[in-house]
Parts: structure tokens; C-alpha cells; sequence
């Protein structure tokens, strides 16, 4: 197994931008939903992903949106990875393609035909699996996730309810190729916290270095 990718989600502010990237994480999140509480402008997203150090990705959240308002946002910022956290039709997520994260929902009965969908669809190069519609903080079965997953090939990646405290033992039930985090390293509905951060980036290097002993 090699090492779990870290994604730090909602960031709004030069603070915990640098405090992400210095604490390791592998990539960045922009929301582009504006009902959102960690919306952020476009062109604020842009100059923050400026301030970010070689390797770091910046990834663009998207909710449901036309492709001439997610042409209008790319244009401002283009990002490294779009991830798509609505219930967007294959044909959106063919032409928002490739280099894109398509977030689905868990749910016991349907988990599997999910992963099996988006896991043949070659403009997904990953599928992030949340315990609920994104940035609620809600955790869900694990252990059934780890079932589920067998002999998909397209790498998962794991969200919801993540938090300094628990993500280690998440990191060990499902072997995600990647955790996502937002509400869990908040200070207030949000506000990222910095030590939180650094804190939730430590946890998921100290289960790397467990599950390689």
C-alpha cells in the first residue's frame, strides 16, 4: 500500500491554504457553490492556488452546474482536478472530463453499482465517497465500504465525518487511495483551523506508518 493522499477541502483564506501545503497535504479544495459557507470568489480561489508550492493540486467543487457556468469559473480559475459533488448526468461528466473526481453518497443498497459505474467511465480518475451531499460531517459504514470496493480499479477516495481523532481507524478499514477532509479540521462552520489541519495531516501519516510495520 503506498502512502493515503491528503485533501484538505473548503479553503478560503492564505492561513489555512499554508498551513495545508506546509503540513503535507497533496491537494487543495475550492467550493464553487455559493449556498455554500466555504464558498469563495473565483478569482480569490486563482490568487490563493498561486500561493501554492510545486506538487500541491488545486482541485474546483462543483454542485450540479451548467457547463456554461463551470466554463465561466475555469476560465477565472482553472484547477488541476474538478470534482463534481451533485447528481450531474453522465453526459456533464463526460464533457467536464477527464482529470475529475465524481463524489457519490453512500448508501448500503446502491454503494456497489455506483463504484461500478463511475469506475467504467475513463473521464473519472477518481471517486470520492461521502456520508452525505458534501461538508456535513457525517460518517458512515466503513467496513461495508471496504466490501464494496473490491476489484473496483479507479482509486477511492474516502470523506465524511473525518477528523484528527478518527481517521486513522478509517484509514485502516477501508485503505482509501485518499481521505478528504472539511468540517473535521474546523474551528467554526467554515473557518479551517490551522492546528487542526496539521493535526488531521499527522494522524494519516502516523496510520501510513502503522499499516507498513
Amino acid at each position: 500500500m503506498g502512502r493515503t493522499r491528503i485533501k484538505i477541502c473548503g479553503i478560503t483564506d492564505e492561513d489555512s491554504l499554508r498551513a495545508a501545503a506546509s503540513a503535507g497535504a497533496d491537494a487543495v479544495g475550492f467550493v464553487f457553490v455559493r449556498t455554500s459557507p466555504r464558498w469563495i470568489e473565483p478569482r480569490q480561489a486563482w490568487r490563493l492556488a498561486g500561493m501554492l508550492p510545486p506538487m500541491v493540486s488545486s482541485v474546483g467543487l462543483f454542485v450540479d452546474p451548467t457547463l456554461d457556468d463551470f466554463a465561466e469559473i475555469e476560465q477565472l480559475c482553472p484547477t488541476t482536478l474538478t470534482q463534481l459533488h451533485g447528481r450531474e448526468s453522465d453526459d456533464t461528466v463526460q464533457q467536464l472530463g477527464p482529470d475529475l473526481i465524481k463524489a457519490v453518497r453512500f448508501d448500503s443498497d446502491t454503494i456497489r453499482d455506483r463504484l461500478e459505474h463511475y469506475d467504467a467511465m475513463d473521464e473519472v480518475s477518481a471517486i470520492l465517497v461521502d456520508g452525505s451531499t458534501g461538508g456535513e460531517g457525517e460518517t458512515f459504514d466503513w467496513s461495508a465500504l471496504a466490501e464494496a470496493r473490491q476489484g473496483i480499479s479507479t482509486p477511492i477516495i474516502l470523506a465524511g465525518g473525518l477528523t484528527p481523532e478518527n481517521v486513522g481507524r478509517a484509514i485502516e478499514e477501508v485503505r482509501p487511495f485518499a481521505v478528504d477532509v472539511s468540517s473535521g479540521v474546523e474551528s467554526e462552520r467554515g473557518r479551517k483551523d490551522p492546528g487542526l489541519i496539521r493535526a488531521f495531516c499527522r494522524a494519516v501519516r502516523d496510520a501510513d506508518s502503522r499499516l507498513v510495520e
